[in-house]
């Protein structure tokens, strides 16, 4: 196991995206995200059942990084109760690995 993550937050449009992964990478809370564009999510809110047309934001960041990334995800967010959720990286490239460790600020290593 390692100490870099997968965060996973979805957002209402492809703008919406946009600005927060480049909110993320450009102060250094993640390294790269990628953006999934038009995906359907259906799901249970305030007792009814949705469906959305969203982006997939897929974050690559640490575990030390994520509170932040949790905050920024909340400051940036139009949603009322974004998703973030926080996946442990089991293993990867080991040269991939430093190079997302060198590029979050505190440059933290694998």
């Amino acid at each position: 196991m390692t100490d870099k993550r997968i965060v996973v937050s979805t957002a209402g449009s492809e703008e919406e995206a946009r600005r927060i992964a480049h909110q993320l990478v450009a102060r250094q809370l993640a390294a790269c995200v990628n953006i999934v564009p038009r995906m359907e999510s259906i799901y249970r809110w305030r007792g009814k059942i949705e469906s959305n047309h969203e982006c997939l934001l897929i974050i690559k960041t640490s575990a030390d990084q994520f509170p932040a990334v949790r905050d920024a995800i909340s400051e940036l967010h139009s949603y009322e109760l974004p998703e973030c959720l926080s996946l442990g990286i089991e293993d990867g490239s080991s040269e991939y690995l430093d190079w997302l460790g060198e590029s979050l600020g505190g440059n933290a290593v694998a």
